[in-house]
């Protein structure tokens, strides 16, 4: 049985393609989920995708996770530099976390620069655009292997 994975991705993405292409790129949401299928399937591993703009539901997302999942990838949006409620529910999981961002957060605003997802997760990719996704799916097949 191959091993399931969530990849959350929180507010604002579902309009990349056309929001601040500069610093996000071309791809739509679809393209990313597209590319991160595709890999998951070389790895032979399960993925579920979503997408939502609310904080409440991420977390029940993390919170639903520990029983269905083998790992998370979460990119966090915004909620990321501001939710202790995400890093709360996060810090509940025993499977691996990774954290994903399109940008890299360290050469933006400075406010950007805290992450609470970090707190919780077992590694960050940010700064490769999507291919961050297929690199956090590629950690993620090691890690649950062990």
């Amino acid at each position: 049985m191959p091993a399931k994975i969530l990849l959350v991705n929180g507010p604002n993405l579902n309009q990349l393609g056309t929001r601040e292409p500069e610093i996000y790129g071309t791809e739509t949401l679809a393209d990313v989920e597209k590319k991160a299928q595709t890999a998951a399937k070389r790895l032979k591993l399960q993925l579920d995708c979503t997408q939502t703009n609310h904080e409440g539901e991420i977390v029940t997302l993390i919170q639903g996770a520990a029983k269905k999942y083998h790992g998370l990838i979460l990119n966090a949006g915004a909620y990321t530099h501001t939710s202790i409620a995400i890093m709360d529910a996060l810090l509940l999981l025993k499977i691996p976390i990774i954290e994903v961002h399109l940008s890299n957060i360290f050469r933006r605003e400075e406010f950007r620069h805290h992450s609470y997802v970090s707190l919780a997760a077992r590694g960050v990719i940010c700064g490769l655009g999507t291919n961050g996704y297929v690199y956090a799916l590629e950690a993620l097949a090691e890690l649950c292997l062990k």
